[in-house]
């Protein structure tokens, strides 16, 4: 994930085109130091009639998030503004949008927040969201009042995608990154993991690598945040909600023919784990269903 330009897809977002109709989603590359650690800086911006929730299964990976709610155009300090570390979170993660408000958000390669922040392993912040100087304490005012309101002015206030960009390039480079040979293995690994459709179990990751199962769960816990099998899981519900998402009213593709393709034990399996997860059967969502 290290080339120039950032994915496209949609991978994770439930009813992106509902989202995207709503608000205005980019993604941007960031400098070429932090490439190979992040998968893109992530930028909305909303302002909306009536309130709005969005839906996303997260993936495997941590965030940083700069956020203010209020008008655009008022100073930084004068809106409700605030940064945070967000862990990987376990769950279908729901945000209510209202009124007006601006998110400049980096995402970081599963493996690749390690290097910024290694006092802690990563395992510290998932399932969490904290404020951004429990993780890098330099970034707070050094009264326990939170973070220091410049830098979210110099991320949030700038009319251009550029400036923010390059306040975010600024933050990210004062913090590292610090060389880490386990950040990259893990990186690797996880990479091995979305691409390869085939490891389907931890077993055939061990068979893979070389690697324990012991081995692996210690370097996942300490630089991915999660353990290989949750990765697994993890991705192939975002490629069954790709698959729905795809489908329309035509209801989806053979569900049991891909039940065996993600390596799910049956087409059951399959409709409870993703039913779990989003909320509704994938052919009710396939069909348009809300979320609840």
């Amino acid at each position: 994930m290290s080339d120039s330009a950032p994915r496209r897809d949609t991978r994770g977002i439930v009813d992106p085109a509902e989202l995207l109709s709503r608000v205005r989603f980019r993604r941007h590359t960031p400098a070429p130091e932090l490439r190979p650690y992040l998968e893109h800086y992530w930028l909305i911006d909303w302002e909306l009639p009536e309130p709005y929730a969005t839906h996303v299964v997260p993936h495997p990976s941590m965030n940083i998030v700069f956020q203010r709610y209020g008008a655009l155009g008022a100073p930084a300090a004068d809106a409700r503004a605030s940064a945070e570390v967000s862990g990987i979170g376990l769950g279908l993660f729901t945000q209510k949008l209202t009124e007006t408000g601006r998110v400049c958000g980096v995402q970081f390669r599963p493996g690749g927040f390690r290097p910024f922040a290694p006092a802690w392993p990563v395992s510290t912040w998932t399932g969490r969201r904290v404020p951004l100087e429990e993780a890098f304490p330099d970034t707070g005012t050094g009264t326990g009042t939170g973070t220091d309101a410049g830098l979210l002015s110099a991320v949030l206030s700038p009319d251009t995608d550029h400036a923010r960009v390059a306040a975010l390039d600024a933050f990210l480079l004062a913090h590292g990154p610090a060389p880490d040979p386990a950040a990259d293995r893990a990186m690797e690994l996880v990479d091995l993991i979305r691409g390869d459709r085939t490891v389907r179990k931890v077993s055939q990751l061990v068979a893979a690598t070389g690697l324990s199962a012991r081995s692996l769960q210690r370097l996942f816990a300490s630089h991915v945040g999660v353990g290989p099998k949750w990765v697994i899981l993890r991705y192939r519900i975002h490629e069954a909600l790709e698959r729905a998402e795809a489908a329309g009213a035509a209801g989806g593709p053979d569900w049991a023919a891909l039940a065996v393709e993600l390596g799910y034990s049956d087409q059951a399996h399959l409709v409870r784990e993703f039913t779990a997860t989003i909320g509704v059967p994938p052919t009710a969502y396939a069909r348009g269903v809300s979320v609840p």
